[in-house]
């Protein structure tokens, strides 16, 4: 197994999440910052000693057929959509992922920075959001997220691919979403309410028992046990002007059928509940789906793509037409 890149490293205070999409022409670009990555990374965090500045890098299945030749992950797809009675996971545009965190904010905006400085011209960041640490690893609703995040072994092989698709073993599946919480109708229950509609205590962060556990609360609805295992970065962020608040979603996976069958269950249901009660509280705007390869991957990307052949004709010599490779087209003609 390839080494993996630092998913599964402790959660940092500070993070910033860049989704961008390449621009027509761009993929030169994109590759050579794909290939310097690593470097960079290295080059910022030095000057920021102690911050344990990382960047996971993802990439979507469009873009990967755009940026290299030759196999892709197995599973690698653009993000499905969910579409409820009630409520709605949007698919929104995303090449490339950069997920940037770091003892101090810093170092992610410097190398944040950077990377924008790269792909200027070539890549258009279609989001960014700064994320941060919120008291015992709350969200802004108040709850511990990331509990029920795997350990040990076990967050090895629930997060990495392994010998299943031998090419791409200690790569991640990546999918993210950015939900905005309504704090005033959050707010408006009581805290035994909101305990059955999250599955979990407030204070204490202890599962309700079974008897006490609604079937649509979301500790419920995304059961790891049943489902499987998902590592979760999660982080909130938000804007007091605005009057934004939310969470920004990011599950690491072996496989993306996992996190995808919660979703499938948070937005379109199930046998056991019609929907996520949570969601009632929490919109999705965004879902985008990339890959985020083994640290060996960037060392020696893949041979980018045969340019297509695009025939193209311009006045030639004597009105004989000259093809886009330059040459008169002899022998070559093309029938009508």
């Amino acid at each position: 197994m390839g080494e993996p890149q630092p998913i599964l490293d402790p959660l940092t205070p500070a993070a910033i999440f860049l989704v961008a999409t390449i621009d027509e022409g761009g993929e030169a670009v994109v590759r050579d910052l794909l290939a310097d990555l690593p470097g960079l990374r290295r080059s910022v965090g030095f000057r920021v000693p102690g911050s344990g500045l990382a960047c996971i890098a993802g990439i979507g299945s469009a873009a990967w057929d755009r940026l290299f030749a030759g196999p892709k992950p197995a599973e690698l797809h653009e993000f499905p959509g969910y579409e409820g009675e009630k409520h709605e996971a949007p698919a929104t545009p995303g090449d490339l992922l950069f997920h940037i965190r770091a003892q101090n904010q810093d170092a992610c905006f410097e190398l944040a920075m950077k990377l924008h400085e790269r792909l200027t011209g070539a890549a258009t960041i279609v989001d960014e959001t700064q994320g941060f640490r919120y008291f015992e690893q709350r969200d802004l609703l108040g709850f511990v997220d990331g509990t029920e995040n795997p350990e040990g072994r076990l967050a090895w092989t629930a997060t990495l691919v392994g010998d299943e698709d031998p090419e791409f073993a200690g790569g991640s599946y990546v999918v993210v979403q950015k939900y905005l919480h309504d704090l005033v109708a959050w707010r408006a229950l009581s805290t035994s309410e909101q305990e059955l509609v999250i599955g979990r205590t407030k204070v204490d962060d202890f599962e309700l028992s079974d008897d006490d556990k609604p079937l649509n609360s979301h500790v419920a609805v995304n059961d790891q046990d049943t489902l499987g295992q998902i590592t979760r970065a999660n982080m909130p962020f938000g804007s007091v002007a605005a009057g934004e608040f939310g969470t920004y979603y990011i599950a690491y996976a072996a496989t993306p059928s996992v996190p995808e069958q919660m979703l499938e269950r948070m937005f379109l249901g199930s046998d056991e509940a019609d929907y996520d009660r949570i969601l009632d509280f929490s919109t999705a705007v965004t879902g985008t789906s990339f890959f985020a390869p083994a640290m060996e991957f960037f060392d020696e990307l893949p041979d980018a793509p045969a340019p297509a052949a695009v025939e193209r004709e311009s006045p030639g010599i004597d009105g004989v037409a000259v093809s886009g490779n330059g040459s008169l087209g002899i022998g070559t003609l093309k029938r009508s």
